[in-house]
């Protein structure tokens, strides 16, 4: 046999097995759409996480193009990651709602008495759905220990006495992502684009070892 038919032959050989190993290691095409639905993402948020156009991911759904390996490894990649984050617990899926806050213009006394009837020691100002400040005992006492008679400072508004705002996470994260932050705050506004919609505390998250 000639040296060109050995590596041909052996040539040919490699690819069968490359082809072989790439049926192993990936699903079928038909998994990709099946896969993406169960996760609920639609075809243009996934291709924003695969990094790939819209349009390619439709073609593929739709048996209308031939995708290069690299395509299919990065979509398979990006559903499979997903996976393991979807089932992570979200702050979404604890957070406390509706979310007990003050306006800016309301009296400090409101602010405290809402507080009392709650057992909070902190509350987030809002406006509308927007967080534009936080009141708390701590505030109103350091001022009564300064000096100020505390009526005077009951009798103030909110805005007048109100602190930076909450931190705020996206409703999607991982809940052990806010962890942190809960150690130096009372709690955690939770927003879904620019609107809060849910408030995280320390005692949402020990309900949650009991």
């Amino acid at each position: 046999m000639r040296m060109t038919d050995l590596f041909r032959l052996y040539s040919e050989r490699n690819i069968r097995v490359v082809q072989q190993d790439l049926g192993r290691m990936l699903p079928t095409l038909d998994e990709i759409p099946k896969k993406r639905k169960s996760l609920g993402l639609t075809q243009s948020k996934l291709a924003e996480l695969a990094g790939v156009s819209q349009s390619i991911i439709a073609k593929i759904e739709s048996g209308t193009v031939d995708p290069s390996y690299s395509i299919v490894k990065r979509l398979i990649e990006t559903l499979d990651k997903q996976s393991v984050d979807t089932s992570r617990p979200r702050v979404s899926d604890i957070m406390s709602r509706p979310i007990i806050a003050v306006s800016r213009t309301q009296l400090v006394r409101d602010a405290v008495d809402l507080m009392k009837r709650r057992g909070y020691s902190q509350l987030p100002v809002l406006e509308g759905t927007r967080s534009v400040g936080s009141i708390s005992e701590k505030t109103i006492l350091d001022r009564a220990a300064r000096g100020e008679p505390l009526e005077s400072v009951l009798n103030n508004r909110v805005r007048d006495i109100m602190d930076s705002t909450l931190p705020t996470v996206n409703e999607d994260t991982p809940l052990e992502f806010v962890l942190g932050l809960l150690q130096g705050n009372y709690g955690v506004l939770v927003t879904k684009g620019d609107a809060a919609i849910g408030i995280l505390t320390k005692s949402d998250i020990l309900k949650t070892r009991r």
